[in-house]
């Protein structure tokens, strides 16, 4: 029975269309971007921008060093700025 199964999907994946995208007959294209000099073929249509597929930056920091004061690492507003840590 699982086989079958097997044999069955692998048929059904073998069976797609191997022909570029056209449009259906009487159909019009998508209308152009607005600053665009030509309107765009299905290649450029299918293809992400950059933005929708960004890189990854797995590492963060090369080397360990010290960090720099931030001047705008600040209390929160209720605390005073030199009330020892802990108390309030």
């Amino acid at each position: 029975m699982r086989p079958a199964i097997a044999l069955l999907a692998l048929a059904l994946g073998a069976c797609g269309l191997r022909e570029p995208l056209q449009l259906p007959p009487g159909e019009n294209p998508p209308p152009p971007p607005a600053m665009a000099s030509r309107p765009l073929t299905t290649d450029e249509m299918l293809t992400p921008p950059p933005i929708a597929r960004p890189e990854r930056v797995d590492e963060l920091l090369r080397r360990s060093e010290e960090r720099e004061d931030d001047r705008f690492d600040l209390p929160p507003g209720d605390v005073p700025p030199d009330a020892p840590e802990g108390r309030e």
